[in-house]
């Protein structure tokens, strides 16, 4: 099976970094990254999903989270430099990031907007993130990920 280069893809290429395309099948009743994580037989741990946020101050951000974890906001808001901050709408993503939901990479959006990934991802030697399409994920190191997204490392989640 072939698969196409994305965007996320030609940045890596373009910064020689070593990764993989996953492919996996999707569910458009469910759009996880639980279900993403059980596809690919990984602990939900290592696939982060990308959030795009706006804050009051700064406009559009970035956060990589854990799959299954919750943006804590107001985290979210002071590590962007915002008072506070909320998800962007769905209908508004693809306008945003060229990305659809079930989709978003942190790599290769439209703009390039402050990204923050939790610090979690740098406990691993690989991580998982959407590659820019539904049903594929890019496996690559989270030091990788995060020098090429320029993102910053810090706390992001509800402690449950």
């Amino acid at each position: 099976m072939k698969i196409n280069k994305t965007n996320a893809a030609r940045i890596l290429d373009s910064k020689k970094v070593a990764y993989e395309l996953i492919p996996y099948e999707v569910d458009e009743s469910d759009l996880s990254a639980v279900h993403v994580a059980a596809q690919l037989g990984q602990p939900i741990e290592r696939v982060f999903k990308t959030l795009v946020l706006r804050g009051n101050k700064t406009g559009i951000f970035v956060c990589v989270i854990p799959g299954g974890d919750e943006v804590d906001l107001k985290l979210a808001a002071k590590v962007s430099g915002n008072k506070n901050c909320d998800l962007v709408p769905m209908k508004e993503i693809l306008a945003l990031t060229g990305y659809i939901r079930g989709g978003c990479s942190p790599l290769g959006m439209k703009k390039s907007y402050p990204t923050f990934f939790h610090h979690t991802a740098i406990e691993y030697d690989y991580i998982y993130v959407s590659a820019g399409q539904r049903g594929l994920q890019i496996k690559a190191a989270p030091n990788d990920l995060i020098q090429c997204s320029n993102a910053e490392i810090c706390e992001l989640t509800l402690q449950m």
